[in-house]
């Protein structure tokens, strides 16, 4: 879709403004810094960035009440900054060190803060919408107020449980925003090689479900547009988001993107939301050349404050690996560690015994 045409600042959103574009600016240089981290080894498992995507993560968050629910999926550092956890307890769950979000355990994909109301990451595809889905309807049972903003690539809306879910939300009038972010690659195949419908935001017309699409590059359009979203789940209207947002690098650090060729790579290049807002700021007289140069050196001061921080973090203690498994107890749950037999050794015939006594 085109850029939205962004209109005028007015002086009293300036702080507003500078607030969005430093988060930005913060995820960028965390998200370097982690890729950094990855290749010298000290993050384990994968790790997938939100390069690319700051607009559409500060914006979607600043919608937010702080006691509403946020599911991702994991592509997930962005949002949990942009929901206020510290980057060195994010860099710290990366290196898997017990002063992470999640003690060490969860590493990039499955971050979680229950304080936050960030309800974690999920590694597979699709496997935090029923769970995003499950959450709206207890809020809807309990009579609360809050919303859900359910988080997912373009690839998920082709799964089962995504149209499931859309589907329970709208019959029950669920307050629950869907939120998918449409770099245009799921994985390594577009959109429109692996989508019947790749205007994705129609889908939820099968549902009868109120939808919208907007230039994810642009934090003030997805700011307002998550507004209206929100709005309309708080009062039992669920609600589909499709954001469109490129992607900087490939689908993981480790992937190096050959199937996009170098004519794509210079045009997502070239619609980096943070150069672009930067601009717009300027030209607003909200921003100067000696405040962007400030704010950059903050934010990478930020990140490098947080590797080192990760890096002085103790390892978690092995006896704690099952500490987190279930908020509460649960009867018969398994404390194996690997390596260890399911079943205890069965007793061997007296005889054997024997045998291996006199042996």
């Amino acid at each position: 879709m085109p850029p939205t045409k962004r209109r005028a600042a007015k002086p009293a959103e300036a702080p507003e403004l500078l607030a969005l574009y430093r988060q930005m600016v913060g995820i960028r240089r965390f998200e370097e810094r982690a890729a950094r981290a990855y290749t010298e080894a000290r993050v384990g498992g994968y790790c997938h960035l939100n390069l690319g995507e700051e607009a559409t993560v500060v914006g979607l968050m600043s919608a937010l009440r702080t006691d509403d629910y946020v599911f991702t999926n994991y592509r997930e550092h962005g949002y949990a900054l942009a929901r206020g956890i510290a980057p060195e307890r994010l860099m710290a769950e990366l290196y898997g060190r017990s002063d992470g979000v999640s003690k060490g355990w969860g590493g990039s994909m499955h971050m979680f803060d229950a304080e936050a109301r960030f309800m974690g990451g999920y590694g597979i595809v699709g496997g935090q919408v029923p769970l995003a889905t499950g959450a709206a309807l207890a809020i809807d049972y309990r009579g609360g107020s809050e919303a859900v903003v359910c988080l997912m690539g373009d690839g998920t809306t082709n799964i089962g449980a995504f149209h499931e879910s859309l589907n329970i939300a709208a019959l029950w009038n669920l307050p629950v925003v869907y939120v998918v972010v449409n770099n245009g690659l799921g994985m390594g195949t577009t959109v429109e090689m692996s989508s019947a419908e790749p205007e994705l935001h129609r889908r939820a017309s099968s549902y009868r479900m109120a939808s919208a699409c907007v230039d994810g590059n642009d934090p003030i359009a997805v700011r307002d547009a998550a507004r209206i979203a929100l709005d309309s789940a708080r009062v039992g209207k669920p609600y589909l988001l499709e954001t469109r947002s490129g992607r900087l690098k490939g689908h993981s650090v480790v992937d190096p993107a050959r199937y996009r060729s170098q004519e794509e790579i210079a045009a997502v290049r070239d619609a980096d939301p943070i150069a672009a807002f930067a601009l717009h700021l300027r030209d607003a007289g909200v921003l100067t050349d000696d405040l962007v140069a400030e704010i950059d050196a903050a934010a990478l001061a930020a990140a490098t404050a947080a590797a080192d921080f990760a890096e002085a973090s103790a390892h978690p203690d092995i006896a704690s690996l099952f500490d987190y498994t279930y908020a509460t107890p649960v009867p018969n749950d398994s404390r194996r560690l690997p390596g260890q037999a399911l079943f205890p050794a069965a007793p061997r015939p007296a005889a054997r015994e024997a045998e291996a006594v006199n042996a």
